[in-house]
């Protein structure tokens, strides 16, 4: 079995490469970079919606944006207003809009313009020529990175007033999860969640696995993998590490919770190079 995954985390890598085709277009004020399989235009493809990073941009985590679109997603990419790459505007040396070190100042209203980006961008691909045809919304999943993470979070229930209604998963990576923990907000998550961390995720990870943190408040269906030697920008295009084995079990969440496919069973068994796996289905 374990050999298998290997083999499947191999191909996934070499495939996300080969058939991902990229358009940079604007959706609803925003730009966006939308990620598909050309050989399955004009057909109905679910959707994942990619939140970046703080300072980040749409295209910050191509490897697994790229993957996600090679297995049959329609994936959309905004850059949000603190977007400092790839066509973003923000300044790279400019503050968040509270402090990361204060979360218990942190509440629905900080950076909410994510997730009015987010709703309105759905709205947009509902209603455009091009995409609309192909969106298949009721198959909806999200993930983020850091910021990103923490807005996918929020859409997903933790903050009640961003809830995005029909969302099937949330896939957190390297998510700032702090302020709905000090708050204890992630009971209200209404889709399977998953959670990734690293080993050398120090400013983040702790928060995501500590008694009382990130994983342990969230309620079922959940997931966290923790990755050898994976720090905080290891779910972007500026490091290496680990990225196979993301793609295998960010791939195995979605296509479970979103396409409805059954559980991959690298879900349930800790690959090598992968520190933790806890589950609860």
């Amino acid at each position: 079995m374990r050999a298998v995954a290997l083999v499947t985390i191999a191909w996934l890598s070499v495939v996300g490469v080969a058939q991902a085709a990229q358009e940079a277009v604007t959706l609803a004020g925003l730009k966006v970079t939308v990620w598909f399989d050309e050989t399955l235009v004009g057909t109905k493809q679910p959707v994942l919606i990619f939140s970046h990073g703080f300072h980040g941009c749409a295209t910050q985590s191509r490897f697994l944006t790229e993957a996600f679109a090679s297995a049959g997603y329609l994936v959309f990419a905004p850059n949000h207003r603190d977007a400092s790459c790839d066509r973003g505007d923000a300044p790279v040396l400019s503050g968040p809009k509270v402090p990361f070190g204060r979360p218990e100042l942190w509440n629905d209203t900080t950076y909410r313009d994510r997730e009015e980006d987010i709703h309105r961008l759905l709205q947009a691909i509902a209603s455009d020529d091009r995409f609309g045809p192909r969106a298949d919304l009721s198959r909806l999943g999200i993930s983020g990175h850091s910021l990103g993470g923490y807005t996918a979070l929020g859409l997903g229930g933790a903050w009640p007033s961003w809830k995005l209604a029909g969302l099937k998963a949330v896939l957190a990576l390297s998510p700032y999860s702090q302020p709905f923990i000090v708050h204890d907000r992630l009971g209200g998550l209404a889709a399977p969640v998953m959670y990734q961390g690293g080993t050398r995720d120090f400013g983040i990870t702790p928060s995501l696995r500590k008694n009382a943190g990130a994983y342990e408040q969230s309620p079922a269906p959940k997931y966290y993998v923790e990755f050898d030697e994976a720090g905080h920008f290891a779910w972007t295009n500026v490091s290496e590490t680990a990225h196979d084995l993301i793609v295998a079990y960010s791939l195995a969440f979605m296509n479970h919770y979103v396409k409805g496919e059954p559980v991959d069973p690298i879900l349930r068994d800790a690959q090598p190079g992968v520190a933790r796996l806890s589950s609860r289905p």
